[in-house]
């Protein structure tokens, strides 16, 4: 039973008291705290309240989703500003004043708070333990109270959701200020303290370690609760960035960026978790039994699977909380406010890299569902009637296409004239990212891939190909470091639009590398628009797994060929089955559907001559066992330099402006510590290049609210 439309009605019910000035989190009562806590349903209602708090735009309503993913091979924002702004997140060049980030850590640390209180409130609760029928409390052979098994299991959720907003807290601001105690406890001038991060992770572990054994399965909570697994799969995710990489202050010098440390016991965290991983796994809870696509379009169509892929979604609540597909998915333009079709417009700006298409092995299914090379409009046909068509996206990105209002049934659709507020889930820990997470800690902490370390990593692979694609798995097993490379590359085509590329890279540190690469590839399609090359070319191709022969980079389309199709459409090129490049039908040998568009009643484009300079194509489309023509259009791509000056379009040169650059003059520049350094002829090793300054700066706001106790550092 979906608890969606019911979350909302608990957030009066959660008594907080006296909350800190700098944490801003007002929550008045029409109940007493000892009101609530004195019976289970009362306590039941706060719990709603608790989560409530977590499905705000400002979290994970939108923020998590959109505004603070960075940029990286796989997730972008363009910029074609070549100034420094407050809110540049995603290219690495912010400041404290950015509103964005007050707005988040204001919205964490609310959601922090309502868990504080609850937890403490819950653990000196009446009904915490259970009693006879005499009114005496029930005791085990060693005379300790039964606790309630319902408020261990709220108890647990609390913490886990604390667990969760503290964790992305310390990924993304670093060393954070950090307390399990009510604001209450100490009174409204205290400051709580700045503390290191890794000593955050160690009580987060513990205390979810503690939580864990008492929690009830998610066949019982279902997916949109926190449950045992869910604890465990992030006490292995909290665990597994302990462990990694992370951009460390020098305090000695505020102006500096920092540098790059991992902890000199990063094993035992890669230990722990590998174990709790593996608790998942041994569970039995979860599997990969739905196709990658259908993970998606189920919950785009509000259908709450327990027992496959997702192991806890952010709960939201149809036409009241959460963005998840209405900034992904393709754009869906209104006119006056309303859409022909009853889905409502759609923004469609969480975009992709435009070259993360190329980076998929041939036949993976994920690179023909999640890169979106069309969006919808309105126009008026001739008569004078608003009717709707589907256009190619030529841009400097294109749309993630795993979730999309477009996705659901007509009959459950929002209608034509909603935006936001899609009440679609937004899936924060999957079941692929635990088996990717076991495989990791095994592979670092054996020294190579193990038995189990390589099924894990088979079974999210071969779900995105039908003949399971051996070749890879085969080279995967052949070192410790190629098996490492497979399972980042797994991750790079499993969670594009989760907010975990960006993280992946920090926590193996290759964030620069990747991030210098992704620079170069837009740059050096945009030099060679101009009718030059950038003579990075061949250091592109084999870095993104081709030969210098047979890459990509230097032979883009000027013209790539398209046509509509109705759902009912299949085609062939000659004798040849034809799988769409992008998206669209996908079958197997014996024209047998194993794909399709979501959406049944609206067009889709077909893509031919992804990157490959080639003619006009001649398809044949089955329809309903006939044979027709299929009328093929072309569009320009990839029209990314400046004629005129030479160089590459301002997109181009800016979308990574906090860390690598170029100018009008035609020179490329790397920034380390805020300055400016010549970028060489030839690519640098990764162990060159600057560390990225990812970290967030503490808002100002919390700066002057603190008197001095909190300090930015990072150059900031």
């Amino acid at each position: 039973m979906k608890i969606k439309n019911i979350l909302l009605t608990g957030v009066a019910a959660l008594a907080l008291a006296s909350c800190n000035d700098y944490l801003d989190v007002e929550a008045p009562s029409a109940y007493t705290e000892e009101f609530v806590f004195s019976q289970k349903t009362e306590v039941s209602r706060a719990l709603n309240g608790v989560y409530a708090q977590a499905l705000v735009n400002n979290l994970y309503g939108n923020y998590y989703q959109r505004t603070f993913i960075y940029n990286s091979d796989v997730d972008i924002t363009i910029s074609s500003s070549n100034s420094h702004a407050h809110n540049t997140y995603s290219r690495y060049d912010c400041d404290e004043q950015g509103g964005e980030i007050y707005n988040f850590w204001t919205a964490a640390y609310n959601l922090i708070e309502y868990c504080n209180k609850f937890i403490a409130s819950a653990e000196e609760s009446p009904v915490l333990y259970t009693k006879n029928a005499n009114g005496e409390y029930n005791t085990d052979a060693a005379g300790n109270k039964i606790a309630d098994t319902e408020m261990m299991q709220w108890i647990g959720e609390a913490k886990c959701l604390r667990a969760m907003a503290y964790h992305d807290l310390v990924v993304m601001f670093g060393d954070v200020p950090f307390t399990f105690e009510p604001a209450a406890v100490h009174g409204a001038s205290y400051i709580v303290p700045i503390t290191d991060r890794e000593e955050i992770q160690k009580a987060l572990i513990a205390d979810l370690q503690k939580a864990a054994p008492a929690m009830s399965s998610t066949n019982s909570v279902t997916v949109e609760r926190c449950s045992k697994e869910f604890a465990q799969a992030l006490i292995a995710r909290i665990a597994l960035t302990a462990g990694g990489y992370s951009l460390r202050p020098d305090t000695s010098n505020p102006r500096n960026y920092g540098t790059m440390q991992r902890p000199s016991d990063y094993k035992a965290y890669y230990q722990t978790a590998m174990l709790y991983a593996d608790s998942v796994i041994m569970g039995g809870t979860h599997s990969l039994i739905n196709s990658y696509q259908d993970v998606f379009v189920n919950e785009c169509n509000y259908q709450v699977i327990n027992n496959d892929d997702p192991i806890f979604e952010i709960p939201f609540a149809k036409e009241s909380t959460g963005n998840t597909g209405y900034i992904q998915g393709p754009t869906y333009n209104s006119y006056e406010g309303k859409t022909v079709g009853p889905w409502g417009k759609c923004d469609g700006g969480a975009r992709l890299n435009a070259f993360y298409r190329f980076l998929f092995r041939e036949g993976d299914m994920r690179r023909e569902f999640v890169n979106g090379l069309w969006y919808y409009s309105y126009f008026t046909n001739g008569e004078g009637n608003l009717a709707d068509s589907v256009y190619i996206r030529n841009d400097y990105s294109v749309h993630n296409n795993k979730w999309s209002k477009l996705w659901t049934a007509e009959g459950s659709a929002l209608g034509n004239i909603t935006e936001g507020a899609t009440g679609i889930n937004y899936p924060y820990m999957r079941y692929a990212d635990v088996l990717l997470m076991y495989a990791e800690a095994a592979n670092e902490l054996n020294g190579g891939p193990t038995e189990k370390a390589v099924e894990c990593l088979t079974k999210v692979h071969s779900r995105a190909f039908l003949d399971g694609d051996p070749d890879f798995i085969a080279q995967a097993q052949t070192s410790k470091e190629a098996f490492q490379k497979a399972v980042l590359d797994e991750r790079k085509w499993e969670f594009a639009g989760e907010n975990s590329r960006w993280r992946d890279l920090v926590r193996t540190n290759t964030y620069g590398e990747e991030l210098m690469y992704s620079f170069l590839r837009y740059y050096s399609v945009g030099k060679q628009n101009t009718g030059s090359n950038s003579g990075y070319e061949d250091d592109i191709n084999v870095h993104d797994g081709y030969t210098i022969e047979d890459g990509y980079i230097d032979r883009l389309p000027n013209n790539v060929y398209f046509h509509q199709y109705n759902i009912d459409e299949v085609s062939v090129v000659g004798l040849r089955l034809y799988k769409s490049q992008l998206y669209g039908y996908v079958l197997d040998a014996g024209y047998n559907v194993v794909q399709k568009y979501p959406n049944q009643s609206m067009k889709s484009l077909r893509i031919y001559n992804a990157y490959k300079s080639a003619q006009r194509p001649t398809t044949t489309l089955i329809t309903n066992g006939g044979f027709k023509a299929a009328a093929w259009n072309s569009a320009t791509f990839y029209e990314w330099g400046d004629q005129d000056g030479g160089t590459p379009k301002d997109q181009c040169k800016y979308s990574f402006y906090g860390y690598i650059r170029a100018d009008d003059n035609g020179s490329i520049f790397l920034i380390r510590n805020g300055a400016l350094e010549q970028f060489p002829s030839e690519v640098p090793a990764a162990d060159q290049l600057p560390p990225v300054r990812y970290i967030l700066p503490y808002p100002n706001l919390a700066i002057q609210r603190s008197s001095g106790a909190y300090k930015n550092y990072y150059g900031y």
